[in-house]
């Protein structure tokens, strides 16, 4: 089964969806069967690439609301994320371009599949919520990049270029063509969509119906004492 997720390194609702889906995952019993793959997505291409305003302050700004406002309505997503055991610190976060972190990711996916990917991913992630920091500096990309498992040189290099931009792009547009209009959105085998941090047992019905019809069972039509057959412990004669 493969799930790809498009998400941004900054969307709050992005990291308690790879929770909940992580959990649906874990009930499945077939987590060793399933590749996740990441897909970019940014929330705001025109972020500023040096960031000079907390996200609190934007988003006051964007929805009209007052600084209490936009305070409240953090802490509200504070508490839904702390339920999934992750602790935020969106007070803290800086409203910043994200094009550069995508890059390290569709990196990641080069050098080391899905795999080394999802650790950059969470990585990132755990970077900007638990931490508040900078990932639109390059030091910082470079540094949690480094220390989740991708090669210090080639970070440099593509920090240094606009290496894998066109590929953050493609994801992008292919988000639009499924008419995602914000994330995370999950699709499964190439066939269903799902919108949203849905709560875990939402993932979990779909992942199962997912499951059960890539990998179908079939119907015994007739069976019986009465049927002749070999098994394991040889033929009745």
């Amino acid at each position: 089964m493969l799930i790809e997720i498009w998400s941004d390194v900054v969307c709050p609702w992005c990291y308690i969806g790879k929770r909940r889906i992580e959990s649906a995952l874990a009930g499945l019993g077939h987590a060793d069967e399933v590749e996740v793959h990441w897909r970019s997505f940014q929330l705001d291409p025109g972020a500023p690439t040096e960031p000079t305003e907390s996200t609190a302050s934007m988003l006051a700004r964007k929805y009209g609301q007052s600084p209490d406002g936009a305070q409240q309505m953090q802490e509200r997503v504070e508490a839904v994320a702390a339920e999934e055991g992750l602790v935020y610190r969106l007070s803290e976060t800086l409203h910043l371009n994200t094009v550069d972190a995508h890059r390290v990711i569709h990196l990641a996916h080069e050098q080391g599949g899905n795999g080394l990917q999802g650790r950059v991913k969470e990585a990132l992630l755990a970077a900007y919520f638990t931490h508040a920091r900078n990932l639109a500096d390059h030091a910082v990309l470079r540094e949690v990049a480094v220390d989740a498992g991708l090669d210090a040189a080639r970070v440099d290099e593509v920090l240094g270029s606009r290496e894998f931009e066109k590929e953050v792009w493609a994801d992008m547009e292919q988000a639009q063509a499924y008419g995602a209009t914000g994330v995370p959105f999950f699709v499964i085998d190439q066939k269903y969509g799902v919108s949203g941090a849905q709560p875990t047992e939402v993932f979990t019905q779909v992942l199962e119906r997912a499951w059960s019809e890539a990998h179908p069972k079939i119907e015994v039509l007739a069976s019986g004492d009465g049927a002749e057959a070999c098994g394991p412990d040889g033929c009745s004669i």
